[in-house]
């Protein structure tokens, strides 16, 4: 996968600096994947979820959500967010679902 959005992990790092050898170690991981849909998404991250287009990955012991935008038939992963669990639940994230 092509993940667009190194730049962001670095911001969402320097927020978060507790996160940045697992953001690593998924950056690492997404970056060297072939994933044609979720069950394959999920050899790799069980706990992922697919949201519309929106790709949620469980950060930091399922502390943390990451909000990406998976665009499989191009082989692109868009990272958009990071959040917290009350972050997550006011749903603001869906507006990258359509």
């Amino acid at each position: 996968m092509n993940v667009i959005g190194k730049s962001g992990l670095k911001r969402i790092v320097r927020k978060h600096p507790q996160v940045e050898s697992e953001l690593l170690a998924w950056y690492k991981a997404a970056r060297n994947a072939t994933w044609n849909s979720l069950a394959d998404v999920r050899t790799v991250f069980p706990t992922a979820d697919l949201a519309g287009k929106v790709l949620i990955f469980n950060i930091l012991r399922n502390e943390l959500r990451l909000i990406s935008v998976a665009a499989f038939q191009y082989q692109r992963l868009y990272v958009k967010a990071l959040l917290t669990h009350k972050e997550y639940d006011r749903k603001e994230w869906t507006k990258w679902a359509r």
